[in-house]
């Protein structure tokens, strides 16, 4: 029997959901599947620029369980650049972390 995964804590869940290629039919693409605790790690690090121990502790997990999805989301959205991909952020294993005071 597996230990089961430990939920991810997020800030809120993403706004945008979906991205493609412009200029291309919705039928003729393939899409790369994001998880919403992906995208939260690539904001945290990437765009919020927070070191990794510090994106881990916001988000609940070990930094090298961040690495792993760093990792993941990082090939996820490499290959739908280069390939022409559309990237769909969904699902997951996550829960939204209220801010003080609520």
């Amino acid at each position: 029997m597996t230990r089961p995964k430990k939920c991810r804590m997020v800030y809120a869940e993403p706004g945008v959901t979906y991205f493609k290629p412009r200029a291309v039919p919705l039928i003729d693409l393939q899409e790369v599947e994001l998880t919403v605790e992906e995208f939260e790690s690539v904001r945290l690090s990437d765009l919020e620029c927070f070191k990794q121990a510090e994106t881990a502790k916001k988000m609940g997990i070990s930094q090298p369980t961040l690495h792993r999805l760093l990792q993941s989301a990082h090939k996820k959205i490499a290959n739908a650049l280069v390939n022409g991909k559309a990237i769909k952020i969904y699902g997951g294993n996550y829960s939204v972390k209220k801010k003080r005071g609520e």
